[in-house]
């Protein structure tokens, strides 16, 4: 017998046992670990004997890996102009750090106030962030995973704007009401030197200045800061003498402030889009003002007001005149124009529009010196969607190729698929076809931003991800080595016809907006077919060649709808041993040739589809190109419902599909339906439910086309909201209740699922509170055991259903391949019915062994080869069932797993060997049976926010952690498991997150990741020559130090703001995830903390040996000067 580990099934249980407790996970009893149901003892204890699982708790934890896409909300930006990296700060409190390609990096603030500022600490390894909840934080960005080292939260003022010179470690903090603080660097301790706004201003001025707005030190004399407030004053202030030198007022509102290198002149952009220059020798006015976008008047006057400059960079060059960059200031009698930018160089302006409103930008210089010749050669602009480098080196200022993907959400991201450790060869010949279709009219200069070190790593299977978006295209990207970078791009709406304006109506009436959105994809990737679904109730199947061809499109369209009857509850005596029976709602359905209609004011709408597939011959470039599209169509004034479920197989030449309706299944080789059922029909003499004939209901009161599924409205249900005026209604979801009509017509998936995010779908809700449509929730291609005295495998269809069902469908396939475009394929229910409690979400099977069963699929074969025109060719087919019973095993084992519980079956006896109840209060968003270390898993999401695995087949828990609280349904539409341990999921409208929850991957993420920081030199400043030395600075060196610290200013008001210790390098430690590099990573903060206190003490020590001498050196004077004196001479 075999031997039992204790400790591993303690572990298992350990990890079930909390989420009972907390109302998650496992339910109690037999809940939380496997059982056997009565009378399978027997049964079960053969595979027990034979099958070894090696997979334990001990392989399994999760953490994040990486994020990629555009920052989500971005509000500020930074670049080390050194380091050449950039800080991309967002409105949720998130910084994403970018450098070379592979050196990509999240932080998150713990607090998810907006990020106001950024401010890098030039070459040090370090960045200052100001946030709108009043706080300053240090990050060390020396580590692959930046932490922070220490805060500063202000209490009594606002920051709103921070200024940091090069090479130093006073940073000043202007504030709402109009102060300036300064904060020491290295201690992130508050300085005594303040700079109050009333001693700023002239005594005369009556009213408030306003906040601060801008912060700088003069490029000529450090000691000199220039204060911009908001009301158009500017004060320039002498640190040392703590004074005003001068003041200047303008009467419109400040937004920026730039300076000339050779600080005389500084440039200010205004509220009326104008930008004045100003001479530090004559304040009283400036002596430039300009409204660069103004219409110049006729009779003289001043220039008519613009939008504001909301701000301006002042860049000089040594060999050509000097840039004025500035973004805003256009006439207002354009309303329609749209963002732009504006480069002025001379006499030459340039407006560069913008596709998004701009955030901010910043010219990229060659020097770090302010007080040298700028030499700019770049302008970042962050846009709300996108982020552009122009190239300002060439005289058209073309933009660069952005090596980032950040065009993720170029339409939003409506499904996703994972792929990992999947045919190497796919990923060179998906660029190949990709690379085609390139722009051009890029820079032709290395992309500038270029800082950090990335590797490889040790990973190194191909991983692919496929998005699919909501105007129907379809992104291919190459994810390997936590990378992303996309590979090709397939336009499914190109197989239909483009609407004119005046015909939308009918189409307006199934979908809003968007009526080519991507609603479910099926790759399999050895045979290269792709399948999609859109959301007006279509299917297209995709072949992939290498040649260009000009084709007819082929299409089928199908009838698939019955009427939903009253409702019906089982009756007790008949029902099968099926938990919870009663709080599945079972219904009455009848065939599309039901006498019920409803009744709609116009023509009666019928066979018909919602989209119209192209007629003529289509030129399709090489790569994805349409083999067929299967339309739904409209039945008696009924339009068709969503696809709630989609399998391919290649080895068969099948797709199968179904929605709340039934299932068709179609021959995509003959181009043939072969089955279109209602899916009562497909029990046959099987059915569970006791259901009788009941009278027609009558018919509805609301018009057909508020019965209709509403697109992408309830697919991501953000109801009334257009897709295009509100950019997050695909992806961001409220969880508002829904009307009857529309959660009627919802795709049953969600119609179970998006009302049980504060209450589990049970008896509670009455059978009388809503119709429910038996749905086909999952379908399955596989060699397997139809029927309980089969002695062979043979192929088949399983069909899971969302009332827990599991219908076995045997598809006869004629013998030969030469047959096989001839004689017809069979479908016939085999009469097995298998149940679980809640909708069935995924299958798979395994051999007599416990390995996985690939599902059988077809070589790929270039279908337009140039090299073999005979078209009956031999198809290679890899089947994963030998011949003879004695190589298969005369058993094998399925794997169902629902949205309640998972099961496994021996066939063909249909015995249940295991069972594991997985959640008793929620339920499974999504699972999937994955490999991991050579072994199989079924990996689980649950909408509580648990990821839970289960070992293959006997269902023991190895990991089950609270990891990510579905706050709304682009969560649970996008996560998937993949192989080797990860998962991904939309984090943000724009971003996608990757995770693993593989202990292997968590210890060596470390090496995987980028370095943000690698040692570079500082450039030298250029030699100023005697002359400007001369008379061109300040005489004496400016002392920061001496003036700000605590010896000479004192000590700031403890009130005014607290000091927070960061947690240093604990971020490093939990991505290290407790093996030796954490140890290590640990044991290296520890020596910096160490290191650190013995600098400090060492600073300590010698200020007390400088304070001992100085004492000592003074008592002798005294002792000197009284030496000869007599006692009453004192």
């Amino acid at each position: 017998m075999k031997k039992f580990n204790f400790r591993k099934v303690l572990d298992g249980l350990a990890a079930a046992s909390p989420v009972g407790s907390s109302g998650g996970g496992s339910g109690s009893g037999a809940g939380g670990g496997s059982v056997h149901p009565g009378g399978t003892a027997g049964a079960a204890g053969t595979p027990r004997e034979e099958i070894q699982e090696t997979l334990t708790s001990d392989y399994f934890q999760i953490c994040k890996t990486v994020r990629h896409g555009f920052p989500y909300l971005p509000t500020a930006l930074a670049f080390d102009p050194v380091q050449k990296i950039l800080a991309i700060g967002t409105r949720t409190g998130a910084i994403r750090i970018l450098g070379r390609p592979g050196v990509d990096c999240y932080c998150q603030h713990e607090s998810g106030a907006a990020v106001l500022q950024l401010q890098f600490l030039i070459n040090e390894g370090a960045l200052v962030s100001a946030c709108a909840d009043d706080a300053l934080h240090l990050w060390n960005l020396r580590q692959k995973r930046p932490a922070i080292l220490h805060s500063l939260k202000f209490n009594r003022e606002r920051i709103t704007y921070c200024h940091l010179p090069f090479q130093s470690k006073w940073l000043y903090v202007g504030t709402e009401r109009g102060n300036t603080h300064i904060v020491n660097i290295e201690s992130f301790i508050l300085s005594g030197y303040v700079i109050m706004w009333n001693k700023a201003i002239e005594l005369s001025t009556k009213t408030h200045p306003g906040p601060v707005v801008h912060l700088s030190d003069s490029p000529r004399d450090e000691g000199k800061l220039l204060i911009g407030y908001e009301n158009g004053t500017i004060v320039f202030w002498d640190l040392r003498s703590k004074r005003a030198d001068l003041r200047a007022y303008y009467d419109e509102a400040i937004h920026s402030v730039a300076w000339h290198h050779e600080g005389k002149q500084f440039m200010c952009s205004h509220s009326d889009g104008s930008l004045t220059l100003w001479n530090l020798k004559s304040p009283n006015r400036p002596f430039q003002t300009t409204i660069p976008h103004g219409k110049v008047q006729r009779d003289g006057k001043k220039p008519e007001s613009c939008k504001p400059i909301l701000k301006v960079e002042y860049k000089t060059c040594k060999n050509s005149e000097p840039f004025v960059i500035f973004s805003g200031g256009l006439s207002y009698d354009k309303p329609c124009r749209r963002p732009s930018l504006t480069i002025m160089h001379g006499k030459a302006i340039t407006v560069l529009e913008m596709d998004h409103p701009i955030v901010d930008f910043l010219t990229l210089c060659e020097t770090p010196y302010p007080n040298e010749f700028q030499e700019p050669y770049a302008v970042v602009v962050l846009l709300e969607k996108d982020l552009i480098v122009v190239d300002l080196t060439q005289s058209n200022f073309p933009i660069f190729e952005n090596p980032y993907p950040i065009d993720i959400h170029e339409s939003p991201v409506t499904c996703t698929e994972y792929f990992a450790d999947c045919p190497p060869d796919l990923i060179p010949v998906l660029y190949s076809v990709g690379a085609k279709h390139k722009k051009q009219g890029y820079s032709n200069k290395e992309w500038p931003i270029s800082g950090g070190a990335w590797n490889l790593g040790a990973q190194t299977y191909p991983e692919i991800i496929i998005t699919g978006h909501a105007d129907g295209s379809v992104k291919f990207w190459d994810a390997s080595a936590i990378t992303l970078q996309m590979l090709y791009k397939l336009k499914t709406s190109k197989v239909f016809e483009k609407q004119k304006v005046g015909e939308g109506k009918a189409t307006a009436e199934i979908v809003e907006e968007d009526p080519f959105a991507v609603q479910m994809m099926y790759w399999c990737p050895e045979s290269r077919i792709f399948c999609v679904a859109g959301v007006s109730a279509y299917v297209i199947v995709y072949r992939f060649s290498k040649h260009e061809v000009n084709t007819e499109i082929a299409s089928l369209e199908v009838r698939l709808q019955c009427e939903v009857e009253d409702i019906i509850t089982p009756e007790p005596e008949t029902n099968p041993p099926f938990p919870d029976a009663s709080s599945q709602l079972p219904s009455l359905k009848s065939l599309s040739g039901s006498t019920n209609t409803v009744a709609c004011e116009g023509t009666m709408k019928d066979s018909i589809p919602c989209l119209s597939v192209k007629a003529r011959p289509v030129r399709m470039p090489p790569g994805y190109q349409a083999d067929l599209v299967i339309q739904l169509v409209w039945v008696d004034g009924e339009p068709p419902q969503q696809i709630t479920s989609l399998a391919v197989n290649s080895a068969y030449g099948l797709v199968a599909f179904g929605n709340c309706n039934g299932l068709a299944v179609v021959d995509f080789m003959q181009k043939t339906v072969l089955l279109s059922m209602g899916t009562l029909d497909l029990y046959g003499s099987s059915d569970p439910y006791q259901r009788q004939p009941r009278s027609p209901r009558k018919s509805r009161q609301f018009a057909a086309d508020n019965f209709c599924m509403r697109g992408l409205s309830n697919f991501y249900p953000d109801l009334t909201k257009r897709i295009r005026t509100s950019y997050q209604s695909l992806t961001e979801l409220s969880d508002s209740p829904v009307s009857l009509e529309l959660e009627r017509c919802k795709s049953p998936t969600s119609e179970n699922r998006e009302n049980s995010f504060s209450r589990s779908r049970s008896s509670s809700v009455s059978s009388i509170d809503r119709d429910s449509k038996e749905a086909i929730t999952a379908l399955y291609f596989m060699e397997s055991f139809a029927r309980k005295n089969d002695s062979a495998v043979s192929s088949c269809l399983w069909v899971g259903t969302g009332l827990g069902m599991v219908i076995i469908l045997s598809l006869n396939l004629p013998a030969s391949d030469d047959l096989r475009q001839s004689e017809p394929v069979m479908v016939s229910p085999s009469g097995t019915v298998l149940t679980l409690k809640g909708a069935v979400l995924t299958f798979a099977c395994l051999d007599c062994m416990g390995t996985l069963t690939h599902r059988p699929y077809e070589v790929w074969r270039d279908p337009h080869s140039a090299d073999d025109g005979d078209k009956t060719r031999k198809r290679k087919l890899v089947m994963h069932s030998p011949s003879s019973s004695q190589d298969m095993g005369d058993h094998q084992f399925a794997v169902i797993c629902s949205e309640k519980q998972a099961k496994v079956f021996s066939l063909p006896s249909q015995t249940c060997l295991y069972v594991h109840n997985i959640t008793e209060t929620s339920f499974l968003l999504r699972a999937d049976v994955v490999t991991l270390c050579n072994s199989v898993c079924l990996a689980c999401f649950c909408a509580n926010g648990h990821i839970m695995t289960l070992s293959l087949p006997s269902l023991r828990p190895l990991l089950d952690i609270n990891y990510l609280p579905v706050t709304d349904m682009r969560i649970a539409r996008t996560f998937c498991f993949t192989n080797e341990g990860q998962a991904l999921y939309l984090s943000s409208p724009t971003e996608i997150q990757r995770l693993t929850y593989s202990q292997e991957m968590c210890d060596n993420l470390q090496d995987m990741l980028g370095d943000l920081f690698t040692p570079v030199e500082t450039p030298e400043a250029q030699n100023r020559g005697f002359l400007k030395g001369l008379f061109g600075g300040s005489g004496q060196a400016f002392d920061r130090e001496e003036l700000f610290g605590e010896a000479t200013a004192g000590k700031a008001s403890r009130s005014l703001a607290q000091h927070i210790p960061g947690s240093g390098g604990i971020e490093g430690v939990r991505g290290a995830a407790g093996g030796v590099i954490g140890d290590l990573t640990r044991a290296r903060i520890a020596l910096d903390e160490r290191g650190q206190k013995l600098g400090e003490l060492d600073e300590r020590t010698a200020s007390m040996m400088a304070s001992a001498e100085a004492f000592s050196k003074h008592a002798h004077e005294v002792m000197l000067k009284y030496k000869d004196k007599k006692w009453y001479q004192f």
